[in-house]
């Protein structure tokens, strides 16, 4: 089956008309997006926009042997005029099967939003599933004999629909997971690839078209990443969307709990209120059971806490007690946790703070936290395929 993106942007395209936003500023050339439509072997016409015959011109097609348009979502502003010989557009009910006499069968996938997804089967047995823009499938049973070859969704507005198909075994690792419905949430370019990397996923230029069940281009997600950043630099958000289009993710806080501590009540509050609801939590700084385990995605925030109790542990404070043994117990936890990082199997983001390009400190303990924190962001970093650094809500990749 073959798949032709006649455009791959939102609604109203990217960039959108009239808007001075910095994301509409730089999508030029490749990185200009017409609205999302699929063409599927030339008979199968999924959203039909305006310009669609230019479009399919362009990539070296016609819309004269299209026997099909359908609708996924709802069209604001005026009417598409409908190209000369072309079928009237329609919609499938929810959960209802259309064959065409291409051989091609189309069912109508319910959404939690306004809208239908598109569930084809091609001639070949190879499925594809296309989404509307800021949907996500409602009521999916799981059946992992239904693994799509290709899904086109909108993977920055609805990441959850994304970990919604992974958890019922819909998507799995051979799976082309190509995003659509692009708009100006995401800067294009490098950004927009980076974040739909470590996601799984990939986004192509209009015009672009694919087999459907080639897997050679499908995205290894970094199984170990380490997010840096300072005080408020966005490296727990970075962190949190990484994670956002897997199921089950099991987020560690390292920090605890503090009776009393208002100021700190609201930040934990507020870290909870931003995950999924799916997630789930523990408060713990015994990390090597968990890396050892099998078992859903870590999101560890933070190493930073994690430092502090292991230093309490080991009576780091004290300088008599740091000297007489403290240190080189603290190197033993550290060393059995970059070991145990090495070892996992399970997919893991870990948060820390950089240290060390601010003032120095004025106390002797507050340079040997400093210092350690640094030794531990080294070796934890050495251990991962991925690290980035977050400066003013920009990751940098440093490595991966």
């Amino acid at each position: 089956m073959e798949l032709t993106l006649l455009g791959t942007g939102a609604p109203r395209g990217l960039p959108r008309p009239d808007c001075p936003c910095a994301a509409c500023a730089v999508a030029l050339g490749a990185d200009a997006r017409a609205a999302t439509a699929l063409l599927v072997d030339g008979a199968l016409l999924l959203d039909l926009t305006p310009g669609a015959a230019f479009a399919a011109a362009r990539a070296g097609h016609s819309l004269g042997q299209v026997r099909q348009v359908l609708l996924s979502h709802p069209h604001d502003g005026p009417a598409v005029e409908v190209p000369a010989g072309l079928p009237q557009p329609g919609r499938v009910p929810d959960g209802r099967e259309l064959a065409l006499l291409t051989g091609h069968r189309v069912r109508a996938v319910a959404m939690d939003a306004p809208g239908t997804g598109y569930a084809v089967t091609g001639p070949d047995g190879q499925r594809l599933l296309y989404l509307p823009p800021g949907g996500a499938p409602a009521g999916l049973e799981e059946n992992p004999k239904d693994m799509y070859d290709m899904v086109l969704a909108d993977v920055v507005g609805r990441p959850d629909a994304l970990a919604r198909l992974r958890a019922v075994g819909a998507v799995g690792p051979t799976t082309d997971v190509i995003a659509v419905h692009l708009d100006h949430d995401v800067p294009p370019g490098t950004e927009l690839r980076r974040r739909l990397a470590a996601a799984g996923a990939r986004a192509v230029p209009d015009g672009t078209t694919l087999a459907v069940g080639a897997y050679e281009d499908v995205p290894d997600v970094p199984r170990r990443t380490l997010v840096l950043g300072g005080a408020r630099s966005g490296k727990s958000v970075e962190a949190e969307r990484r994670l956002e289009a897997f199921p089950e993710v099991l987020y560690v806080a390292t920090g605890g709990t503090r009776n009393g501590d208002g100021e700190w009540a609201a930040r934990v509050a507020a870290h909870r209120e931003r995950r999924p609801g799916s997630w789930r939590t523990t408060e713990t700084c015994d990390l090597v059971p968990l890396l050892a385990e099998d078992g859903p995605p870590l999101l560890i925030d933070c190493l930073s806490l994690w430092l502090t109790d292991a230093m309490d542990a080991v009576g780091a404070w004290d300088d008599a007690e740091w000297a007489d043994g403290g240190e080189r117990a603290l190197r033993e936890r550290v060393r059995e946790l970059t070991e145990a990082v090495r070892a996992t199997r399970r997919t893991v983001v870990a948060v820390s703070n950089e240290v060390g390009s601010g003032i120095v400190p004025t106390t002797a303990s507050g340079r040997r936290y400093r210092d350690e924190l640094g030794r531990l962001n080294v070796a934890f970093a050495g251990e991962c395929e991925q690290v980035v650094l977050v400066v003013a809500g920009q990751a940098l990749v440093l490595r991966g």
